[in-house]
């Protein structure tokens, strides 16, 4: 039986917020006599992650995710709860704990800004103690797969998002962690270097049997990576299970964007379209069964100007989820 390397038991997490009330009557009251406000960032979740995992973790914005995984990285306090990760308290930070971890954020920098990604590397080569022969081996194979070879000795500043995150990627992976929290690894990158990514993820978690926690926006990230999906929404585990089951559950239904000329007649519709009439543009939410029909239909009307077929966005898949729960 594989052992849990994270284990998480009733975390909670506070912040204590300045409640501004508004206008400058407000903001010089909010100065002198400041009210403040409790926000529950996460409420009492618990959940582990066996050796060799792959799990998406996902939620709307505010939900809780980067604060969860601050928190299993070391970077944040919880405020109630128990964390272990490898065996290890994270916060505590011993040099057996941040050796044997790595956490990517696609919204913050690790890389050094004025100087190039190469010495960062060199640098991490020393924090690490990795020995001169492997870090040669590791490095020449991080830039090949990721195609930085003429981006490594360039400012970090002179970069683009999207090349930052490969270099970011590298980085992260020279001392090879067995536990990796990736928040948004894949943003800013086009679409041929977000297969290239997830390929490597998968391989990297294939190989070295590394535990992976993977937050993103992008269903195809989700859909290619993650074998077990935890929700959370509002501070809350709302759903904890294998992907397959909410793929089979939001893969019914498809979102429908359509932007119009001009605006459509009732009269002329078909009925399910009538309530969400919207001019220029409307969403509808539609069942696969629907789909070939409702296409078809649009296809002879001169009123469409263009439209958009894609899956149910992970907000209104949560949202479905959630209501379920209340119900």
């Amino acid at each position: 039986m594989k052992k849990d390397w994270v284990t998480v038991k009733n975390l909670s997490k506070y912040y204590r917020v300045i409640r501004k009330e508004p206008g400058l009557k407000g903001t010089l009251k909010s100065f002198w006599k400041p009210r403040y406000e409790v926000i529950k960032a996460l409420r009492n979740i618990s959940f582990s992650l066996k050796a060799g995992e792959l799990v998406g973790f996902i939620g709307p914005n505010g939900a809780g995710k980067t604060t969860t995984l601050k928190i299993l990285s070391g970077l944040l306090y919880p405020d109630q709860g128990e964390v272990r990760v490898l065996g290890k308290i994270p916060q505590q930070r011993h040099f057996s704990f941040l050796s044997q971890i790595s956490f990517v954020m696609g919204q913050k920098k690790q890389l050094w800004w004025n100087l190039p990604p190469w010495e960062t590397y060199q640098l991490n080569k020393i924090v690490y103690q990795i020995p001169e022969k492997v870090f040669k081996q590791r490095l020449e194979k991080l830039i090949h797969l990721l195609e930085v070879e003429d981006l490594i000795h360039l400012p970090t500043k002179r970069l683009s998002l999207g090349q930052r995150m490969k270099c970011e990627l590298i980085a992260a992976l020279l001392h090879q962690p067995k536990v990796l929290f990736l928040d948004e690894p894949t943003i800013g990158l086009d679409v041929v270097m977000q297969k290239k990514i997830r390929d490597f993820i998968k391989e990297y978690n294939r190989e070295k049997k590394a535990t992976i926690v993977l937050t993103s926006h992008y269903m195809r990230d989700l859909e290619e990576l993650a074998q077990r999906i935890i929700i959370i929404h509002q501070g809350q585990i709302v759903f904890d299970g294998p992907w397959e089951k909410i793929r089979n559950y939001y893969s019914q239904q498809k979102l429908v964007k359509i932007r119009l000329r001009r605006q459509l007649e009732k009269a002329d519709c078909p009925q399910f379209i009538v309530p969400l009439l919207q001019y220029p543009e409307m969403k509808l939410f539609i069942n696969r069964s629907q789909l070939n029909s409702l296409l078809s239909w649009l296809s002879s009307r001169p009123e469409v100007e263009d439209l958009a077929i894609k899956d149910l966005p992970i907000e209104e898949i949560i949202r479905r989820f959630y209501n379920q729960l209340r119900n």
